[in-house]
């Protein structure tokens, strides 16, 4: 297995996103793909993706992004492939982007999980990550997918 950043090589963040997608990270009114492009385009940001070489396979199995503003790291888009979970690649993603952060002098790293996602809390948790009890809000500036997020599309 080989972790790698992601080139924009359009083959491999087709499979990034439809990978996304697949896992159910992705919602209805927020396009991934603009996404994956303004971390690949960013100066404090990649993504990091992990394919099995070895065995002949360049698909992309795992990914996760990650990026800094300076102190805080963030995580997003973790993904394993469905038929590749239970392996540790998960927690592989996870020390990539760790060791990302950690060589670019970022001190402190953080992630969002859905409410009412246990299975994923659980596996954080087992990594050593805690609740820091804040609340995230947000909005966007395109009232359109304020309005499709409120209607539930």
């Amino acid at each position: 297995m080989v972790i790698e950043e992601l080139g924009r090589d359009d083959r491999s963040c087709a499979e990034a996103v439809a990978l996304w997608r697949a896992c159910g990270l992705t919602r209805p009114w927020n396009d991934p793909m603009p996404d994956l492009v303004r971390a690949l385009e960013g100066p404090s940001s990649t993504v990091l993706v992990a394919r099995d070489r070895a065995a002949g396979e360049a698909q992309v199995t795992g990914t996760v992004m990650v990026g800094h503003d300076g102190h805080r790291g963030w995580v997003y888009y973790l993904a394993v492939a469905p038929d590749r979970r239970g392996h540790g690649l998960g927690r592989e993603l996870m020390a990539a982007a760790e060791t990302w952060l950690a060589e670019r002098g970022v001190p402190k790293i953080q992630l969002m999980i859905r409410a009412g996602n246990a299975s994923v809390r659980a596996f954080y948790e087992a990594l050593g990550y805690a609740d820091q009890e804040v609340i995230v809000m947000g909005r966007s500036f395109d009232q359109s997918l304020n309005a499709a997020r409120s209607a539930g599309n």
